[in-house]
């Protein structure tokens, strides 16, 4: 380049950077945006969600299956996150195993009682309390056991034991632990003092099938029973009782115990299960159907405070 030539350039750079120019542009400085017409206010883009890629596996209770929330939230974080889940939907007894074994990467379970122990062997770790909904006793339109007479929980329970037949799902998951407390407090042996009681052994929609066609009462939560409930003629015979809480959390299952866990996808599960807008989610599942919430959203919330 001859100097002419040089000088030409330079004498054409204000200019150039007066008209923006291209990717390698300087942005001009404040003194020169002060001359300039102030750009209208762009809308702030939403910060995009880091794409992870991979997969991993997520154990749970069988009622975030049947009732068809998990239909709703896994494709939701995959679409943000790129990862994709299998979701093993067992008893929360069997879900907090998997996690104890390293068999899962993340669990989202409903017995804080027996989540307890899992916590303490720091087998699951960074807990986030998720949602709640209750527990329902329902049974025969009929009533046999006149339940819907009963002024309390321990009336009604005391009602089924003597008339029966009811119907335990018997799988060690967190309606079957919220079932033995409820016999318990009782003061009921769920073995000898109730009429007629079976073990499916299986998850809460399948007992609810077998409740149904033997005109039986059960225990179930309110979101299997009302996502199930036009196949059904089970009516909700008893509600309402504070023991009757039924409270998710979800967990990371432990990359220091169990070095194989896929610990950035089960990170980025459990915070997507209580960002603002999955929570919203939740609140608003199935509820313009059913007229009431199948799960209440808790996020930052305290076990405590649940129910009030």
């Amino acid at each position: 380049m001859n100097r002419r030539t040089l000088l030409l350039c330079l004498s054409a750079l204000p200019m150039i950077a007066a008209c923006g120019g291209d990717d390698d542009t300087p942005t001009p400085t404040a003194a020169a945006a002060t001359t300039q017409a102030a750009p209208a206010p762009a809308t702030p883009s939403p910060t995009p969600v880091p794409k992870l890629g991979g997969s991993m596996i997520l154990a749970t209770t069988t009622s975030t299956q049947d009732s068809g929330l998990l239909d709703v939230l896994v494709p939701m974080f995959t679409k943000q996150t790129g990862v994709e889940v299998k979701v093993i939907a067992v008893g929360t007894g069997a879900a907090l195993e998997m996690g104890a074994k390293g068999d899962a990467d993340a669990v989202l379970v409903h017995a804080p009682a027996s989540e307890k122990k899992y916590v303490d062997s720091a087998d699951l770790v960074e807990g986030k309390l998720v949602m709640h909904n209750d527990f329902i006793l329902v049974g025969p339109p009929s009533d046999p056991a006149k339940v819907k007479g009963s002024m309390d929980l321990t009336t009604a329970m005391a009602a089924i034991a003597a008339t029966g037949p009811f119907i335990s799902r018997g799988d060690n998951s967190g309606t079957n632990t919220a079932e033995l407390n409820l016999w318990k407090a009782a003061n009921i042996d769920p073995k000898t003092g109730v009429k007629q009681r079976e073990e499916t052994g299986q998850g809460m929609g399948a007992t609810l099938n077998v409740a149904d066609q033997k005109a039986a009462y059960t225990l179930t939560d309110r979101a299997t029973y009302l996502s199930l409930k036009k196949n059904l003629k089970l009516d909700i015979v008893f509600e309402g009782a504070r023991s009757l809480l039924n409270i998710y959390s979800a967990y990371v299952v432990s990359p220091d115990k169990h070095p194989n866990v896929k610990v950035a996808e089960a990170r980025a599960f459990v915070a997507f299960m209580v960002a603002p807008e999955t929570q919203r989610v939740i609140g608003d599942f199935k509820k313009a159907e059913y007229g009431q919430q199948l799960f209440i959203a808790d996020a930052g919330k305290k076990i405590d405070e649940l129910g009030q």
